[in-house]
């Protein structure tokens, strides 16, 4: 334990008293009596008269240097302007293709039991199908595709009686739509008479 002694507390309460030190001038010398200045005198508080008119902001002039980016940036801003709408336009799509390689990276890092065998399987009926499709540009197009499709069918098959349903639905849409067309431009509608019978005599 530490024990105060009564000498140092002394010391330290006069540390902290503010003592007034005179200093006498040597050799009798007497100081010169010099009246206190007004506040607004010292030059600490006030600027010399030549500094307060002087003291306006002015604008520097441009350097060539200056002229030049002012320049530059004014030549490019069509330029940055279409970058960035396009850029814009472009990242949703660039996100949803990364989305996508993360799914799919995450979907092959722990497949499903068998998915291997059966993409061989799949891949092989491709290859199958381009070497049947000797000759013509449309069979080398038709019978892979088609192989494939019926080889994933087959493998797939709740999926791809779900794409089916859809797609038949929309073929059906768009072949009574044609047949709808194709039928009103070649039967016209009997209520309107045909120019040609009307400027014969």
């Amino acid at each position: 334990m530490l024990k105060v002694t009564g000498s140092a507390m002394p010391v330290g309460a006069l540390s902290l008293l503010p003592i007034t030190v005179s200093a006498a001038a040597g050799d009798g010398e007497k100081e010169p009596s010099t009246a206190p200045l007004p506040l607004d005198e010292l030059s600490l508080y006030t600027a010399p008269p030549q500094q307060r008119q002087a003291a306006r902001y002015v604008e520097p002039e441009a350097g060539q240097l200056e002229e030049t980016v002012a320049t530059l940036r004014k030549f490019l801003t069509p330029y940055t302007d279409w970058c960035q709408g396009t850029y814009s336009k472009i990242k949703p799509k660039v996100q949803s293709v990364v989305r996508w390689g993360n799914d799919t990276y995450i979907y092959l890092k722990d497949p499903p039991k068998d998915f291997y065998p059966r993409a061989g399987v799949i891949g092989f009926t491709g290859v199958l199908g381009l070497f049947l499709a000797r000759g013509s540009r449309i069979k080398k197009l038709v019978y892979p595709a088609g192989l494939m499709t019926v080889s994933t069918s087959l493998y797939y098959p709740e999926q791809a009686a779900a794409i089916a349903k859809s797609t038949g639905d929309s073929v059906y849409d768009r072949a009574v739509r044609g047949y709808a067309a194709v039928e009103k431009i070649l039967n016209p509608p009997p209520g309107k008479p045909d120019e040609d019978s009307e400027n014969k005599p």
